[in-house]
């Protein structure tokens, strides 16, 4: 097993080399790499399977083991995500200022590689590919840290994914796997500023927390998603209990979930017996204030602990409000900047509601579990980062490059 600083000097050597790659050699591996990962589906599955009975032996809850399964159309659409993200313009080169200054050189501004980006994840093994060919496109070499709990599923997509980019014609040091799963890998990685010139923590507030308070590499920062909807006054009722119910259950271990549902208190009734209605379907638990518990006899009283709390499960938080304006407080007292939604007719209000609310993804009448790369257009991405610097929102290609400045001159000294 390689160390760290033999992972990140091969990181480092084949940086040099992607770096002179056009971008017909980029979209080649790419589309490689898609190619393989269909051919190879059933080998990546049976490495899955050990995952699956590994963490059903170690106690995985049945949210965690959705998060890890893989299944012939999940890896299709690992395939699919990559092959969109081959159709893609190159970020890479692209002009976005320049001209000739007072002093008649020539300034150009132009987009380049942010360099090695390493990415370290949880128990996502699709995370592994969607973050690969991302750093590839944009033209980085990346370092890949996944979760114990994935390890045989990330063991089995990278060599694949790295026997894809050498029939390419590209290092298959382009993408690398840290097989060490210890905290002292994590930490270690987190420090090795010589050779990483990024880190993306990807998963729960657990592990983006310490990544955040341990790294020396700078950090783009993604977010746990503590989602929330508030339905107002105005809303159409059938409407909201239809997007709750899918940004709730559709797949309730993402980050884009809905966990917090904020009711306006003049339609709390008959907005929390529809609501209910249709999260019963999938036996979702309901922990409420003292209006929802009245109303729902089988809510479970919330505590202030609930109004943090991201379940990833079949748990949603509803608290009854005055008006629109107690709705964004609470949001900005607890959301994790990730996605909230507002269900209204009103304009202004939804108008209101998006001028407030601080965070990545704000929606009028949508479910926020929108907020991905795929469905922005972005044919995928390593993770939907809740910060404001460097980028915000699902992190596509095009926040997977820095710029740098081209000066051309004939002889000019400053004087």
């Amino acid at each position: 097993m390689m160390t760290l600083e033999q992972i990140g000097k091969k990181a480092k050597a084949a940086e040099r080399f992607l770096a002179k790659a056009d971008a017909a050699q980029k979209t080649s591996a790419i589309e490689s790499i898609a190619d393989e990962l269909i051919k190879n589906t059933d080998k990546i599955i049976e490495s899955n399977k050990i995952d699956l009975e590994n963490g059903k032996n170690n106690g995985l809850s049945d949210s965690l083991l959705d998060r890890l399964a893989l299944t012939p159309e999940r890896i299709k659409g690992m395939a699919q995500g990559a092959m969109e993200v081959a159709a893609m313009n190159d970020p890479v080169g692209k002009v976005l200022d320049g001209g000739v200054n007072k002093n008649g050189m020539t300034v150009t501004k132009i987009t380049v590689p942010l360099g090695v980006i390493a990415v370290i994840f949880e128990a996502r093994p699709n995370v592994t590919s969607d973050a690969a060919v991302l750093c590839l496109k944009a033209g980085n070499t990346v370092i890949l840290r996944g979760g114990k709990e994935a390890i045989n599923s990330n063991i089995a997509i990278v060599e694949v994914m790295r026997n894809a980019v050498e029939k390419a014609g590209l290092p298959a040091d382009c993408i690398q796997l840290i097989e060490d799963t210890s905290r002292d890998s994590a930490r270690g990685l987190m420090t090795l500023n010589e050779y990483v010139d990024v880190l993306i923590p990807r998963g729960g507030a657990g592990l983006i927390r310490t990544v955040v308070e341990n790294s020396t590499v700078p950090v783009i920062e993604t977010g746990s998603g503590n989602c929330h909807t508030y339905i107002d006054k105005d809303a159409d009722i059938d409407m909201a209990a239809e997007i709750i119910f899918n940004a709730k259950t559709s797949r309730p271990s993402v980050c884009n979930a809905c966990e917090s549902v904020l009711i306006h208190k003049d339609i709390a009734e008959i907005a929390l017996i529809a609501v209910a209605k249709k999260l019963e379907e999938k036996n979702v638990e309901i922990h409420g204030d003292e209006i929802v518990c009245a109303i729902l006899p089988d809510a479970i009283p919330a505590t202030e602990n609930d109004w943090a709390t991201e379940y990833l499960d079949y748990k949603i938080s509803i608290k009854t409000v005055d008006s629109i304006d107690e709705a964004i407080d609470h949001i900005s007292k607890y959301s994790t900047r990730h996605s909230e939604c507002i269900i209204t007719n009103n304009l202004e209000a939804s108008q209101k509601f998006i001028k407030e609310v601080d965070s990545a993804a704000v929606y009028v009448n949508v479910s926020t579990r929108f907020t991905d790369g795929g469905e922005f257009g972005y044919g995928a991405e390593i993770g939907i980062s809740t910060q404001k610097l460097h980028a915000r929102g699902p992190l596509g290609i095009d926040t997977l490059v820095s710029y740098k400045y081209t000066i051309i001159g004939n002889g000019q000294i400053r004087k």
